[in-house]
């Protein structure tokens, strides 16, 4: 399993041949600037919420790539109502697609799309490929229900929210990963505006003192697991 950072909540996940994306926000992210929007490869697209700082590039690429959009009821609905392929979930369901299963769990935010119209509950999700398995937080707050996921799943990597002000901060994740029992995090959802800039070696820092790895790429890096 390869995943890729691509800024923000962004990330490319090259798992059992197929590519996924996840949250693409990067065609109006100036710190993504490099990354080439064209170029990216996609056979599903997944989404765990509505906010345009998630959805931004998705009509783009889905137009290009033909991907398959997997997110809440209402956002795959959303999407196939304008003639995207989509595949629809909610919390607690999976689905065993050609990469491996995917699990769509809990996450505590709000979800509404930029002109302001409904954009169903938030999510996260399990992602059980064939040698590895991750957790894609999206935007949320530090939940109980972490506790949950573990009790199913042994994972090999936590990907979390540690920019604070709208999701969860450092402190807070180092937590979620004793929730989640997986010590090796890789950060996002930092850095991108104000509101959520992080001292980068402070946090590492801090996991390293629980005994945790947390990773802090750069944009357009990429880790094998």
């Amino acid at each position: 399993m390869k995943i890729t950072f691509y800024g923000h909540a962004s990330l490319g996940i090259a798992v059992g041949g197929k590519h996924l994306l996840v949250d693409p926000y990067i065609s109006a992210n100036p710190k993504a600037a490099h990354v080439d929007l064209e170029t990216l490869k996609a056979d599903y697209i997944l989404l765990t919420h509505a906010h345009g700082d998630h959805i931004l590039d998705v009509e783009a690429i889905a137009k290009r790539t033909n991907a398959v959009i997997v997110s809440n009821a209402e956002i795959a609905g959303y999407y196939a109502a304008k003639g995207f392929q989509s595949h629809p979930m909610n919390h607690g369901g999976s689905w065993n697609f050609d990469f491996g299963k995917l699990k769509f769990v809990n996450a505590i935010h709000s979800s509404s799309f930029p002109d302001g119209s409904y954009g169903g509950n938030p999510g996260g999700f399990v992602i059980e490929g064939e040698h590895k398995n991750i957790y894609i937080a999206g935007d949320t707050a530090l939940s109980m229900d972490m506790k949950l996921i573990p009790m199913r799943t042994k994972l090999d990597l936590a990907i979390l929210p540690i920019g604070d002000n709208f999701t969860m901060d450092v402190e807070d994740a180092i937590i979620a990963s004793d929730f989640l029992d997986c010590d090796k995090i890789l950060g996002y959802h930092y850095d991108t505006f104000g509101f959520i800039e992080i001292d980068h070696e402070e946090s590492i820092r801090k996991f390293f003192n629980k005994g945790k790895d947390l990773m802090l790429l750069e944009i357009g890096s990429s880790i094998e697991l």
